[in-house]
Parts: C-alpha cells; structure tokens; sequence
C-alpha cells in the first residue's frame, strides 16, 4: 500500500512489505516521509531501535541504529538504539525518559524484530501508534513511538527465546538494511532538524549497554 500525498486518512493503516522486494526501501520511505510530513507537526525526529547484539534474532534493531548512524545526516533525526549501545529491555524505561525530557519533544520512530506465522516472515510493517517491546516473549515493558516499524524475523507461539537466538543473521541483516534505507530515504525527503535533540550525557551513555 501506497500514500498519496491528498489522502491522510491512510496514515491510520499500515504498510506492510517483505524485505526482499525490490522496491521494499521505497515503499516504506514513503510512508515514512507522509508520517512525517503530515503527523510530527514539524517536531525534530528521534529513531528508537530497541533490540539486543546477544540475540540474533532480536539484533534487527541495532543493526538498523548502526546502519542508520553511518548514513543519516545527523540533523535529519537523533538515533538511539545501536551495536554499541543497544537500547533494551535494561534501559528501555530510561532511554524513553531522556527523550520525553528533551525539549522540543521529538517525533518517535520505534524499530523492534517480532515473531510471526511462517509466512509472514521477512515481513516488514510501519504502523500508526506505539511500540510494545516485548509482547512477543511475554515481557512487560514499556510502549515507545508516535508510529513503528517492525520486522518479523521468525516464527513465534513456542520457545520464543531459542527462536530469537537461532534466527538466521542473513536474514536480519538483510532486513536491518531495508529498514534504514527506507528511514535514510525517507526522513532525508522531510526532515524537520534533530539537531536542537541533545544526545545522551556521557555518564548516561556508559550505562546503556548490558
């Protein structure tokens, strides 16, 4: 599914594309770009990528915070959530404070793998609303994001966590890229300035990482 530019009653439904479409970055880019165009108000844009480098499966956030930190402009959106500071279960409920503390109050972009039904995997979807980390191993933790992107990168209903640390690394990294090609695209199109977004203070910074 596509935006058009004239129809913002489509930001209320979701775009689903698999990772190995040709035009999988375009399509989410653009959808990406009408979220952003038509909803943050001009509000400076943070990327939240929640996940863990321990878990392959669950590595799809930092991979696509990394990859986003070596292609985005810094002032087109303030990234959280990389390979070497990974925003997690640990420190999610903080991490979501210092940006609810930062003035202006930026946009959310919320990036998360998920399990799903077999055929649904390599699936990824950019939805309206807030992500709920966790849901898919039955953790409690906090919702985080304006609006979310998240990749089905196995199967879930039975032994979630050994599913995550036997997902394939081809196949996050593949989608990890897909995702912050279509962010890098997408946020590059209409960017209102992250740069007013201060980064984590030093002491902050150094307790990211579990």
């Amino acid at each position: 599914m596509r935006f058009t530019r004239h129809n913002e009653q489509m930001l209320h439904h979701a775009v689903r594309v698999s990772y190995n479409e040709p035009n999988a970055s375009a399509v989410l880019a653009q959808g990406i770009s009408e979220y952003v165009r038509h909803v943050a108000n001009g509000r400076p844009v943070a990327v939240m990528c929640v996940g863990t480098d321990r878990s392959t499966g669950d590595a799809l956030g930092p991979l696509v915070g990394s990859r986003l930190c070596e292609q985005l402009a810094p002032e087109a959106a303030l990234v959280l959530g990389t390979l070497d500071e990974p925003v997690h279960a640990v420190n999610l409920a903080q991490t979501i404070i210092r940006l609810q503390q930062m003035s202006p109050a930026p946009f959310i972009i919320a990036v998360d793998a998920c399990l799903g039904q077999v055929s649904s995997v390599g699936q990824i979807t950019l939805q309206p609303g807030p992500l709920h980390p966790g849901a898919g191993v039955n953790k409690q933790l906090p919702a985080v994001g304006d609006i979310h992107i998240t990749g089905i990168v196995n199967v879930g209903g039975y032994m979630e966590y050994f599913v995550l640390q036997n997902t394939r690394l081809q196949l996050v990294f593949r989608m990890a890229r897909a995702i912050a090609d279509g962010l890098c695209e997408g946020l590059s199109v209409t960017r209102p300035s992250a740069a007013g977004l201060n980064p984590w203070p030093t002491n902050v910074r150094s307790r990211a990482r579990s």
